[in-house]
């Protein structure tokens, strides 16, 4: 019997991953059957169960990749001195995690920020899946930290400020540019980024008067 490649068992476990995001973020987590996912992927019940228990299993790993991609993103950024400023390390770390799901739409629509959405309404009622994103979520806080960190010291930003609050204001920008996508339809990425930019250009003349 041929031994299959482990380039064959990473491109079926790809081709199950995004059916199974399409099939979430077409109808959620809860609407969607493991026959639906069967059906988007074209294969077989035994070939998606030998990667796959199921929908828990399908959505987490999901979830892990995409905060996985994220937080060595903003890692790697946190390495530089100093780190790229705020307004195109989100924007270059979005369009990337944006342009590796470009083939997954709906009607010719971007699924990723659909899928987000949805995720967040199973994270109440699905415990291991809330576990799964606090972790990554967490991560993710605590690269953005070293970044503002790494700001700090380069006398970019006031060392007054407290970093995880600029992390978790920086994630909040992103998951909400993601949500008004799913909402009201695609954006490109540099509108958040100018957006950034020009905030990051203010300044207070109220001191000055």
């Amino acid at each position: 019997m041929a031994r299959v490649s482990q380039a064959h068992l990473d491109a079926r476990r790809r081709q199950i991953l995004d059916a199974a995001a399409l099939c979430f973020a077409r109808n959620g987590f809860h609407a969607t059957s493991m026959q639906d996912v069967l059906k988007e992927a074209d294969l077989s019940a035994g070939a998606v169960y030998r990667y796959f228990s199921g929908k828990e299993e399908l959505i987490a790993a999901i979830v892990q990749e995409v905060l996985g991609e994220v937080r060595a993103a903003f890692e790697a950024a946190a390495l530089q001195s100093p780190p790229p400023p705020p307004d195109s390390l989100v924007a270059g770390v979005l369009s990337r995690t944006l342009a590796l799901r470009g083939n997954l739409t709906l009607d010719g629509v971007p699924a990723f920020p659909r899928l987000v959405v949805q995720v967040w309404s199973e994270i109440p009622r699905n415990p291991v899946l809330a576990a799964v994103l606090a972790e990554g979520y967490g991560n993710v806080r605590a690269a953005w930290g070293r970044i503002v960190e790494g700001y700090q010291d380069a006398g970019m930003m006031r060392a007054d400020i407290v970093p995880d609050h600029v992390a978790r204001t920086m994630i909040a920008a992103v998951l909400g540019f993601l949500a008004q996508q799913s909402l009201f339809g695609p954006a490109p990425v540099e509108i958040l980024q100018d957006g950034l930019r020009a905030l990051m250009s203010m300044q207070d003349t109220r001191t000055r008067a």
